[in-house]
């Protein structure tokens, strides 16, 4: 068998039908919080992609602030009180 059907063949099975990537893009929707109480019918799959993506942003954002945050409160904690142990558990 040439390696060209092989990937042929290959490629064949592992394409995503439009009906998998609209009940994918249907699953994204409903985890976007701006999105989430839009009825599915009248938000594009363009624009539940962009504020996916805003939305993984804004996490990323809040994720950073939030650990720098708990890095200040350990750097102004004793570093043997109960308090330090948790914040100390929270960066691991």
């Amino acid at each position: 068998m040439s390696s060209r059907s092989s990937r042929s063949r290959q490629s064949a099975s592992s394409r995503i039908t439009d009906d998998q990537i609209a009940d994918l893009v249907s699953k994204l929707q409903q985890l976007v919080p701006e999105l989430r109480h839009r009825r599915s019918d009248k938000v594009s799959a363009s624009k539940v992609l962009q504020e996916t993506c805003n939305y993984i942003r804004n996490l990323h954002r809040e994720v950073d602030d939030l650990s720098d945050r708990l890095s200040e409160l350990l750097a102004n904690t004793d570093s043997n009180s109960a308090q330090a142990a948790i914040i100390r558990s929270l960066l691991m």
